[in-house]
């Protein structure tokens, strides 16, 4: 035998060698087969009794992984490392994903439990019949406050947070959507405007509320706020109802000119490996004794009427977190406002964030 043919045994032996090792590592990673299941969700964003539930029922493994962003996770998705075989996007990055031809549709006689679902949060715009999506949670962006703090202050308006009082006092939210929508609802513009002129005017109100601004920050909010290192924050719904959990002086409240009324729902990414296993999760998700487990959780309002019915007339009619409907008639859900327009919003909050500096 020739040192050539040896030589190319060698590296055929070692190239099956490492696709071996490679096709082990990637299911271990997640790279999913029917025994496994890889979810890829925001964090803290699920009772994780509940994932052991699921194991223990169905014999699937769950692999979780989070993303802190939805351009974060759209990104990994579109790179196509990792076979995500569920993933728990909001609204806008739903339709953008749909549109891009990054969903599985969806077999909805797999997923009797859909029944469950509130008709008002079906069959929405950015996914009509829910083809691609189903309702995991909702809620809104407003404003939490120390009432300790601030006995003398009562927050309806979005101009409020312009006081005078509130000098080194406000946290916001480090997202571009968020502080912008602010700005421009504080205007009585839509926070959907594609309006430059009226961008640029709630971006130059946005600086002149710079002295009240504490800090622009992520994840870390609740616990500020929670400890009184600030007396106000632009929050979630859900952030809002874990602080007023660990500290009862904090209250919240949706502006009386609107905000966003946000969704984030379960999707099967084109790069699912274990289809079926991921139908059976978003199928167990809506069971209503597991929705209103991971709704007491998380403490975001859960779309699952069933589930409200488990949960209780307290949680239910608590309209700081169910919203009547003429309040919600002035909320908005995000649209997708396309690249550019996307990056025009970026630009102009990170301007914001410098003038901050």
């Amino acid at each position: 035998m020739s040192k050539l043919t040896r030589s190319l045994i060698i590296i055929l032996i070692v190239s099956f060698g490492l696709l071996y090792m490679i096709n082990r590592l990637n299911n271990a990673q997640g790279y999913s087969g029917d025994n496994t299941l890889t979810v890829y969700n925001w964090g803290d964003y699920i009772d994780s009794d509940l994932i052991e539930k699921f194991e223990e029922e169905t014999g699937i493994k769950v692999i979780y992984q989070t993303f802190d962003s939805n351009e974060a996770m759209m990104t990994k998705i579109e790179q196509g490392g990792t076979s995500y075989d569920i993933a728990v996007p909001s609204e806008y990055a739903i339709s953008k994903m749909k549109d891009e031809g990054l969903l599985h549709e969806l077999d909805h006689d797999k997923i009797p439990n859909l029944q469950y679902i509130d008709s008002r949060f079906l069959d929405l715009s950015f996914d009509e019949g829910n083809k691609y999506s189903i309702p995991y949670f909702w809620g809104t962006v407003g404003i939490a406050y120390n009432t300790k703090m601030l006995p003398d202050m009562k927050f309806t308006s979005w101009n409020d947070l312009w006081s005078k009082n509130l000098e080194n006092q406000i946290l916001l939210v480090d997202g571009a959507r968020e502080v912008m929508g602010m700005g421009l609802n504080s205007l009585n513009y839509s926070l959907n405007d594609t309006n430059k002129d009226h961008l640029v005017e709630a971006k130059n109100k946005l600086d002149t509320l710079t002295p009240n601004i504490k800090a622009i920050v992520g994840d870390e909010i609740k616990m500020l706020l929670a400890q009184e290192e600030a007396a106000v924050g632009l929050v979630w719904s859900g952030d809002a109802a874990d602080i007023m959990w660990e500290n009862e002086n904090i209250d919240y409240v949706v502006p009386k000119e609107g905000s966003n009324l946000w969704f984030d729902n379960m999707v099967i990414p084109k790069t699912a490996k274990n289809i079926d296993g991921a139908h059976q999760f978003i199928n167990f998700m809506l069971d209503p004794e597991n929705a209103a487990q991971n709704a007491d959780y998380v403490g975001y309002s859960t779309p699952n009427s069933a589930a409200l019915d488990i949960l209780g007339e307290e949680v239910s009619s608590d309209e700081r977190f169910y919203p009547s409907e003429e309040l919600t008639s002035r909320l908005e859900v995000y649209n997708n406002l396309g690249k550019q327009m996307l990056a025009y919003y970026n630009e102009l909050f990170l301007e914001f964030k410098m003038h901050k500096k």
